[in-house]
């Protein structure tokens, strides 16, 4: 891809913002409101997001490249710890940290746990700085929300502190100069107009994922796996002037056979509507017509089973 951006000024910002926060804290809603655009797997159930997806905030004196992790969290089984070990790597690799704390929820044990977590590596030699962000801003009243700033600022020594609503728009663009301020003077690091690295069949698994997961049970989101087996064009010899037909298969594992069920639903039901919202997505992304090709598989125990974690990709 060309870049239209050939000599940037000297005073140009680029690197990379990590944001954390306990699962549901608002870290992906907030990647998409910065970029502009969605990037990133969004959901009401905690634990969505599985991969570190970056999201790229282009502007004319800087490029913030955004790396949205799992949340971090008390780890009950081997993929907890390794998703732990994930956002622990990740952090100890980028120039700002935003530790997200949703407005609508008081600060609680999660939120001290994480902190704790944060301030040793904000006190290093080369500490990162971490900038703390009150997210879902939208949802309090304004006294409310000066508590929340009030109980923030006694958790830790942070860089700064940043109400956002990610929903609204409300200093969002504050948020992003806040972060830009904390990177280092480089040039560019990505072509202009490119919105993130992610490979195709990671962003098709995240979209499938977050249909399945749309209006379920509670326990699903953990247990709840999606692999894209192949994106492949068809070869139908026909040109009628239309978007390209791709074949996608993906699998759904799942960890017991009831859970099985309420993926497919009644007479599969709930899976065909899963196929219609994802293709929907996935057309968008991938700039083509699609066959969406959906199996849903029992994995059983496999985020306790470091083989099966390893051919997921975790």
């Amino acid at each position: 891809m060309s870049t239209a951006r050939t000599t940037p000024p000297e005073s140009f910002r680029a690197g990379f913002a990590c944001l954390v926060g306990r699962p549901n804290a608002g870290k992906s809603t907030l990647t998409n409101a910065l970029v502009g655009q969605k990037v990133a797997i969004t959901s009401g159930r905690p634990q969505t997001t599985r991969h570190t997806i970056r999201g790229i905030v282009h502007r004319d004196d800087a490029q913030l490249i955004l790396v949205d992790t799992p949340g971090l969290h008390r780890p009950r089984t081997l993929l907890g710890e390794r998703l732990n070990d994930l956002v622990r790597d990740t952090l100890t690799e980028v120039d700002v940290v935003g530790f997200c704390l949703p407005a609508d929820q008081k600060v609680g044990p999660g939120d001290r746990y994480i902190a704790a977590q944060l301030t040793e590596l904000a006190s290093g030699h080369d500490g990162t700085p971490v900038v703390a962000i009150a997210t879902k801003a939208d949802l309090v009243t304004r006294g409310r929300l000066t508590e929340h700033l009030l109980a923030i600022a006694a958790l830790g020594e942070w860089a700064d502190i940043v109400p956002v609503s990610a929903v609204d728009g409300y200093q969002v663009d504050v948020l992003a100069d806040v972060l830009v301020e904390h990177l280092p003077v480089n040039p560019p690091l990505y072509p202009d107009g490119e919105l993130t690295d992610e490979p195709e069949a990671v962003m098709v698994a995240e979209l499938v994922r977050e249909a399945a997961l749309e209006g379920v049970r509670d326990e699903l989101p953990h247990s709840l796996a999606v692999v894209v087996e192949e994106i492949v064009p068809r070869e139908d010899g026909t040109d009628d002037g239309r978007p390209p037909m791709l074949d996608v298969r993906v699998n759904l594992y799942v960890e017991r056979d009831s859970q099985k069920a309420i993926v497919i639903g009644r007479g599969g039901a709930r899976l065909k509507e899963v196929g219609s919202q994802a293709r929907r997505g996935i057309e968008a992304l991938l700039g083509a017509r699609v066959f969406l090709d959906l199996h849903v598989k029992v994995a059983k125990d496999w985020q306790r089973d470091p083989k099966q974690l390893g051919r997921m990709g975790f």
